[in-house]
Formats: structure tokens, sequence, C-alpha cells
């Protein structure tokens, strides 16, 4: 493979000593290659990459050239979403995406420049990682566009009537059921989220020591036993009937070893080994359900 540089890169594959369609010029940074330079090279590397077999060397050194020499495009794309709280690298990464993907799906008899095929690719990965990341909690893209609407028809109308409107004045200016406005309102509370750990202020200005945490409930321990009892029914329901009245009078009626033995006319001792046969299988089941 013959080289170009950065500077030379407008050299055409035939001057640099090769032709499109036996050998791949080879250039040293692509990264450093000039747009209006990286058009022309791209046709060429295109034309190779449809005949070239993938998962060869080459086919690998086409497709990555191509995805250097066209970070520009990427570079352009994201500046369109800067003071959007995002890291610019995050979405330079993202943008990438969209490159990789136009990339592999453009043929050159489109008949259209790969910078414009490209582009739309790129902004729309973009736009989706801002859809999907922006919310503190996931909600319906259908919601997330409702809220937008919402806040358009709030503001329209606060302007209009000089207060803040009601459902039903929203549901009228947006054409949608109150009870769809009231779930976009609802919606919209997912889009900021508060830290627990995050310190509250008093109505002096003055920070405490409390923290939202302290405000909003605590674990409730007896919570863990709803996943507990939700395994354990199906194991309850393979026991026999004898033993599930057992496992009743004790667990449920609380019912002495001794109160049980009197019932079904057996031993103390009996019941207790009973119980304890039982425990042990429901508790295998547990641990392992292949065991029950």
């Amino acid at each position: 493979m013959a080289a170009v540089t950065a500077d030379g890169a407008t050299a055409t594959a035939r001057e640099a000593g090769t032709t499109s369609e036996t050998e791949l010029p080879l250039i040293e940074d692509p990264s450093r290659v000039r747009p209006k330079d990286a058009r022309e090279l791209s046709r060429q590397f295109f034309d190779r990459l449809a005949v070239l077999e993938e998962g060869t060397h080459e086919y690998q050194y086409a497709r990555n050239t191509l995805i250097e020499m066209n970070l520009s495009l990427v570079r352009y794309a994201a500046s369109r979403f800067r003071g959007r709280g995002d890291s610019m690298e995050d979405i330079v990464q993202v943008g990438t995406i969209g490159l990789i993907k136009a990339i592999d799906r453009f043929e050159l008899t489109r008949e259209v420049e790969f910078t414009s095929f490209a582009v739309p690719y790129i902004v729309g990965e973009i736009k989706r990682f801002f859809r999907d990341t922006s919310w503190a909690v996931h909600v319906p893209r259908r919601l997330q566009e409702a809220r937008v609407e919402l806040a358009k028809a709030t503001e329209e109308l606060r302007t209009r009537l000089g207060r803040a409107p009601t459902t039903a004045e929203l549901s009228h200016l947006m054409s949608l059921p109150e009870a769809e406005v009231i779930e976009a309102r609802k919606a919209a509370n997912c889009y900021n989220s508060s830290s627990l750990d995050a310190a509250l202020t008093s109505d002096n200005g003055s920070h405490g020591e409390s923290v939202l945490a302290d405000f909003i409930g605590e674990d409730d321990r007896s919570l863990e036993l709803v996943e507990d009892l939700h395994s354990l029914a199906p194991l309850v329901a393979e026991l026999d009937e004898r033993e599930r009245r057992i496992i009743h009078l004790r667990f449920v009626e609380e019912r002495t070893q001794a109160e049980i033995g009197e019932l079904l006319g057996i031993s103390q001792m009996h019941v207790s080994r009973l119980i304890s046969r039982i425990i042990k299988r429901l508790r295998a089941g547990l641990l392992d359900p292949s065991v029950a």
C-alpha cells in the first residue's frame, strides 16, 4: 500500500501508485485528513469496501479508516448539542455509533454524498441518547413527547390568562382527554430527580443537617417477606394435606406442639419430628428449586 499523509491526502489512489480496484492507499493518520479531502478518499474506500470480504484485514482497514476520516462529521453534529449538560466526549461517542451504522449501510449506488447520508444517522443516535438518558426515570416515549406539548400549552395559557391554567383548559388546547393531561403532568415529575443525600435548606436560607431521605420513609424489613412468601407458596402446595394442616396449626394459628398432637392423635415428639422434616424440605426448595 502506498502512503498518503494528511497533508497530501488530496492525492488519488492512482497518483499514490495504486488503483481502487486492486489496493487502497495507506493513510498514516486518518483523523487528520481534512473534511474536503475525506470526501474523495471516502469514495475510494467505499468502492473497495464493496468488494472486500468481511472479516479480512483489508476490510477492517478500509472500514476503520472510513470511521476515523469522517469523525469530523460527528464533531460537527455533536456541537449542535452543546449546553445540554452532558459531556461532549459522551455525545461524540454516541454520535460515532451513528457514523458506524451509516458506513455499514452506505452504498455508492445511492448517488448521494456520504456526508448527506451519514449526518441524519449521527444526529438520530445523539437524539436517541438524550431521549433515553435525560429522564431521571424512564417513561414511555409518548409521555415524553406529551410533557413537551404540556409545557408549551401551559406557557401559552399562562400568558393569555394571567394565571395557571386548569386541567380542563389544557385538555381543550391540547385536544387530549383530561386523564392524559394528568398523566403527562405526573410523567413530567420524572424528568429531574434529587439526591436522597441532598441537604435540605430551611426557610431562612440556612442549610440544616437533615437530608431528603430523612423525610420520605425508611426501610421496611417486613417487605422482604413478600418475596419469600411468593416463593414458598408453590412449595407448601406440594405438601400433603396433613403436612399443610400441621404448618397451618403451628405457624398460622400458633398452636403448641402438644396441642397439635392432641388434635392429630399423635405424640408431641412425633409432631416435632414432622415439623422439622417439613421445614427442612421447604428450606431446601427455597435454596435450590431443583430439590423440591
